[in-house]
Order: structure tokens, then C-alpha cells, then sequence
């Protein structure tokens, strides 16, 4: 066995997965710890020094997998999330880079890509994102030609909400996400009493269907991510299914089948001929 094979086998034992996901648990509650300046003033010092600990098992982590995987860690996205977010934590973060200090926190979105289930979830939206741009498109749209209704028929009693069209828009944005839209409906209603008409079709319309439609979308697409067999696909091995030796095997003996078939072939012609 080459130190290559040595370190593919570490990065792939379900013990080395384990300590990984445990140090990016431990990160996450440290940098929940920061921002408690009790905490940082008693136990500051161990809980940055616990922090860089961490920070060098990463580093060392990524040279594993670059030094197992070599060009086929580039061609897998997740390794590339992961190398983005560990070099950002290496960035010094005085002076014109202390902004990137908040950024540390995008440590713990690395448990998305050691797990395989909350990668399979993440593929899964990415996926749907065209859908659900198609359904945004068409909210929008709802969402425009309601404000502009709703402005026209109940702008002269209730400015407060549906003065012009912007403040119409964002009464309506209010009401799709059913932040207090009854107070708002009975502000209308108080002058208009069948306003009651104008709000329960765009609250049926723009709610319920169209919240549905982006579950609809969101659900199609995880299915599609697994083929609808419930299995969840390994997305961070930038080998594939298939292990790179096990394919070189499989060449090598088509190469050696075509080879007889063509010495055959021969042979069947020259004793033809």
C-alpha cells in the first residue's frame, strides 16, 4: 500500500468523519462563546487557543484529502467550499481585514459537507433553484398587479397601507408572510366591509398555492438528487461511484479483448484468403 492509498483510507474512515464533525461541533459552540464577553473575559484565552487548535486540524485535514485525491479534489464542489472556508479563517484579521474575523463563523456550515444527508438536501435546492425562480417570477407578478387593485380600490381610506403603490407592495409582502394581515384587514374593512373578498383570494392565491409550488419544486428535486430510491449519493468523493483502480482494471481488459478480437480477425482473413 503507497502513502497515497494511506491517506485516501484516513480521510475515508467513518472514525476520522466522526472526529471532524465532533471539532466542527466544538467550533461552533467557541464562536458562540465569543460573543459573550463574560465568557471571553474569564476563559478567553483557552477558548482561542482551543480555536487555532481546531483551525490546524482543518488545515491539516484539507492536505489529506489534496494529497489523497490530488487534481480530483478541485473537480469536487464541496472540497472547494471546504478550502474557501478554512483559508478565510486564515486571513490575519487586523487592520483592512478585520471584517473577515465575522466570517469565521462559516466554519460550522462545513458540517453540511461532511454529512452526507445535509448535502444530499443542500444538491437537492440547488437543483430546484431554476423552478423556484420560475415561481418567484410568477409571485412577483402577483404580487404587482394585487398592489396596483388594491391601491386603486382601498388607497382613499386606508393610506396608511395602501396609500400608493409602494406602500400597497409592502402590504402586501406583509400579508404574504402573515405578519398581522387580519389588523390590516379590518383597518380596510372598517370602511370597505367587502374588502374581506380582495384578501382571502390573495391570501389563498399568494399563501397557500404558492407556497405549495415551492414545496412541490423543492420536493421534486430531492427526489430526483436520489433517483426516488430514498438512497442518499456520496457527493463529497471526488472519485465517483467507481474507485479509479477498479476503472483502470476494467480498461486495461477491454484493451486486451480488442486486441485478441483484432488477431482473430487476422488470422480468419489470411486463412481465408
Amino acid at each position: 500500500m503507497t502513502v497515497r492509498e494511506g491517506a485516501r483510507r484516513i480521510v475515508e474512515a467513518s472514525w476520522f468523519q466522526a472526529v471532524v464533525i465532533s471539532l466542527i461541533l466544538v467550533n461552533a459552540v467557541i464562536l458562540g462563546c465569543e460573543t459573550s464577553s463574560r465568557i471571553m473575559a474569564a476563559h478567553g484565552d483557552v477558548l482561542m487557543r482551543i480555536d487555532r487548535v481546531i483551525l490546524a486540524v482543518f488545515v491539516t485535514e484539507l492536505m489529506l484529502r489534496l494529497f489523497a485525491y490530488r487534481t480530483r479534489f478541485f473537480r469536487d464542489p464541496w472540497s472547494w467550499f471546504d478550502l474557501v472556508v478554512v483559508s478565510i479563517a486564515l486571513v490575519p484579521t487586523s487592520g483592512p481585514f478585520s471584517v473577515l474575523r465575522v466570517l469565521r463563523v462559516l466554519r460550522v456550515l462545513r458540517l453540511v459537507t461532511v454529512v452526507p444527508a445535509l448535502r444530499h438536501v443542500v444538491a437537492g435546492l440547488f437543483r430546484a433553484l431554476p423552478g423556484m425562480a420560475s415561481i418567484m417570477v410568477l409571485v412577483l407578478l402577483l404580487l404587482y398587479v394585487s398592489a396596483v387593485i388594491s391601491t386603486e380600490l382601498f388607497g382613499a381610506h386606508t393610506p396608511k397601507h395602501f396609500g400608493d403603490l409602494g406602500t400597497s407592495l409592502f402590504t402586501l409582502f406583509q400579508i404574504f408572510t402573515a405578519d398581522g394581515w387580519s389588523g390590516i384587514a379590518d383597518d380596510v374593512m372598517a370602511h370597505q366591509p367587502y374588502a374581506w373578498v380582495f384578501f382571502a383570494v390573495f391570501v389563498l392565491v399568494s399563501t397557500l398555492i404558492a407556497l405549495n409550488l415551492f414545496i412541490a419544486v423543492a420536493v421534486e428535486a430531492l427526489n430526483g438528487a436520489d433517483g426516488g430510491t430514498g438512497h442518499t449519493p456520496d457527493l463529497r468523493d471526488p472519485r465517483g461511484p467507481q474507485d479509479e483502480t477498479t476503472q483502470d482494471l476494467i480498461l486495461e481488459e477491454l484493451r486486451s479483448l480488442r486486441t485478441e478480437v483484432e488477431t482473430l480477425r487476422r488470422e480468419r482473413a489470411s486463412v481465408e484468403g
